[in-house]
């Protein structure tokens, strides 16, 4: 081929390069171009996890929920249940402070055996003591009795397990009241196993609670969802013309107790039998009204201690009795 010299390159001109690029069309490059795009219409998948917010935003954010919540969110994962494991007091305080201020007061949990001074425990267990108890001992159909090793029996104590017994009691049986069901009645001297392992289950869940803060506020949430269903019911009832707590539907899907601290019926009368429970409305123990204070006035949670000194006077009066007999 003849070579081109200057003068021809001239003639011709400065060369231009038109080739296009050529567009590729398949089923292969179709499908991997919609794939880039359904990638790139996707949200972010970064963790965003409720435990990377500051320490103290966190537990904030806890003490909003109920305590079934919190049950609910320990489910989640190990590190939700470490979490609310080792902050369990703290949050279940801060519920507690704000959501069952009534409830809080009037259940309050009986002293463990082990948390008594070990000097005046022999007094507390012994058995001359339990034979006087009897009367308070005597077991309802629908609440297990303490057992006298693990849990204190003063009066004080032995009225706050009965009233935490029939909290779970009475939740239990909501549903027939709801709907009209009659509960199941039981022969005086008989002992149907279903009942026994009901009052066994309920006992169970009340010795949660007895070494757990949050299966207390659980226990409290559960007793306000009893009793402000109660409510309803009985406001749904035109015949019914008791007087009877004022409770407005924002204050009762508000999940606070607030509204029970207005003025309202008596309502520290023990419940001996389930067939009460169809009249019952609000069962709020170890408080009354005071008129001239137009306030509700509570046991003090010193009442244990109280009980406890009457315990040793009384053992110190018998041990006396003995040995003036003996000289």
């Amino acid at each position: 081929m003849r070579k081109l010299d200057a003068s021809d390159e001239e003639e011709l001109g400065e060369l231009e390069d038109k080739t296009e690029s050529l567009t590729l069309r398949s089923k292969r490059t179709e499908r991997a171009r919609k794939r880039q795009e359904k990638k790139a219409k996707k949200p972010s998948r970064e963790p965003r996890d409720l435990l990377a917010l500051p320490y103290e935003l966190v537990l904030e954010i806890f003490s909003l929920l109920r305590p079934s919540d919190v049950f609910n969110l320990a489910r989640v994962s190990r590190t939700y249940h470490g979490f609310i494991a080792q902050e369990e007091r703290r949050i279940s305080r801060d519920i507690m402070t704000w959501r069952y201020v009534c409830l809080e007061k009037c259940f309050r949990l009986p002293v463990l055996m082990q948390n008594i001074d070990p000097s005046i425990r022999d007094y507390v267990q012994s058995p001359e003591r339990q034979e006087l108890l009897i009367i308070h001992k005597k077991p309802y159909q629908h609440v297990q009795a303490p057992d006298p090793a693990e849990v204190c029996t003063c009066l004080t104590c032995l009225l706050r397990w009965s009233s935490l017994c029939l909290i779970v009691d009475f939740a239990h049986w909501q549903r027939n009241l709801d709907v009209g069901e009659p509960i199941p009645m039981i022969a005086r001297g008989k002992h149907p196993e279903w009942n026994q392992t009901l009052i066994s289950s309920s006992a169970a869940i009340v010795r949660k609670a007895l070494h757990s803060p949050l299966w207390h506020a659980r226990l409290l949430e559960a007793h306000l969802d009893s009793t402000t269903r109660s409510i309803r019911r009985h406001a749904a009832n035109k015949g019914n013309k008791r007087r009877r707590f004022r409770m407005s539907k924002e204050e009762m899907e508000s999940g606070s107790d607030l509204f029970l601290e207005r003025s309202g019926p008596p309502s520290f009368d023990f419940p001996f039998h389930r067939d009460n429970y169809y009249m019952l409305e609000a069962y709020l123990p170890n408080r009354g009204w005071n008129a001239d204070r137009e306030s509700w006035m509570y046991v003090p949670a010193e009442q244990h201690d109280i009980d406890l000194q009457y315990i040793v006077k009384w053992a110190e009066r018998r041990q006396k009795a003995a040995a003036e007999a003996g000289a």
